[in-house]
Order: structure tokens, then C-alpha cells, then sequence
């Protein structure tokens, strides 16, 4: 396995201790689900790697870092500005990191909320952040889908989304615009 890139293990380093637990489960998980699935295990590990990198800021650095790389925040961003940390994240990787592989920059932008026509190792991604055992609570469906993600990741991730959605919806919760 290859080394992960300095700047994303400089910035790693500079993370909550939680949350450097959750991406090292992460990882743990997609490296798993894309050498099951024959998907390039390297770039999925990056993109686990680098999937949160922004995830600690505050919801005003957020919404000025997305500002400030271009992203115009919909009103479902403006109402959670959390939702922006995956499109952050890519973007700091590409400009700051110089990371241009479009797989690990498109898996970690919609790693949150999915998108329609989404690669291999996005799916991967999205699935393992997921299915991390910690968010066990947060979907008590999980364990439903890590089965079937072992099997089949197109069908997971429907399963997860049809469930997920279905969820927000009844709850009256904003879905974010690619989701």
C-alpha cells in the first residue's frame, strides 16, 4: 500500500482524536469493500483517508471555505452548512494537496450525500463512511446493509438511500440537493 500523500497526513494529524478513529475504521472498511469488489484498493484508501479532512471546521469556515473555492452553498447547505465539508475537502485536496485524481476528488465530495452516476470508488466510500460501526445507532439498518455491500454495492446503496431518505423525509429533515 502506498503512502498517503504528506499534505493529507499533515492535515490528518491535525484532527480530533475521534475522528481520526472514525476515518481509520473507514478506511479499514472500504479497503475491504473494494478488494471484494476488484476496485482499485489505493485510490479508495486516499479517498477514505481524506474523506473527512474538513469535517471539524466550524459551519462559518465552511460556508466561507466554500465561498472561497467557488461553491455557491444551495439553501439545504446554508440550513446545514455540514453537508459542505466532502465538496470542501475535495477542493482543498485539488488546489492544496495537488491531488488530481478525479475518482478520489468525486469520491470525496459526495461521500455525505451521494449523487446520481456515482464511480466505483465513490460508492465504496459512501458506503464505508456509512457503515462505520460508531453510526450503528444513527442507522439501525446497517448491519442489513455491510451484508449486501459484501455482495452487491449497487444494491446497498439503494437500499441504504431508499431507507436514509425515507427517514429524513418522514422526520421533516433537509436532503441535500445531489442526494
Amino acid at each position: 500500500m502506498r503512502r498517503l500523500p504528506d499534505a493529507v497526513e499533515d492535515r490528518l494529524k491535525g484532527l480530533p482524536d475521534g475522528l481520526i478513529e472514525h476515518i481509520e475504521r473507514v478506511r479499514e472498511i472500504a479497503r475491504e469493500l473494494a478488494s471484494l469488489h476488484s476496485i482499485d484498493v489505493e485510490r479508495v484508501d486516499l479517498a477514505a483517508a481524506a474523506h473527512d479532512l474538513t469535517r471539524a471546521l466550524d459551519d462559518d469556515t465552511l460556508l466561507g471555505s466554500a465561498r472561497e473555492y467557488g461553491i455557491e452553498p444551495s439553501p439545504v447547505h446554508r440550513g446545514k452548512p455540514l453537508l459542505l465539508h466532502g465538496p470542501v475537502a475535495a477542493e482543498w485536496l485539488e488546489r492544496e494537496a495537488v491531488i488530481d485524481d478525479a475518482q478520489v476528488l468525486e469520491a470525496v465530495r459526495c461521500h455525505t450525500t451521494g449523487r446520481s452516476g456515482m464511480g466505483p470508488v465513490a460508492r465504496v466510500l459512501f458506503l464505508a463512511d456509512k457503515l462505520d460501526p460508531s453510526k450503528g445507532s444513527r442507522y439501525p439498518f446497517q448491519d442489513d446493509i455491510a451484508s449486501l455491500a459484501r455482495k452487491d454495492l449497487d444494491r446497498a446503496l439503494l437500499r441504504f438511500l431508499d431507507m436514509e431518505l425515507g427517514r429524513l423525509v418522514a422526520q421533516g429533515y433537509l436532503i441535500g440537493p445531489s442526494s
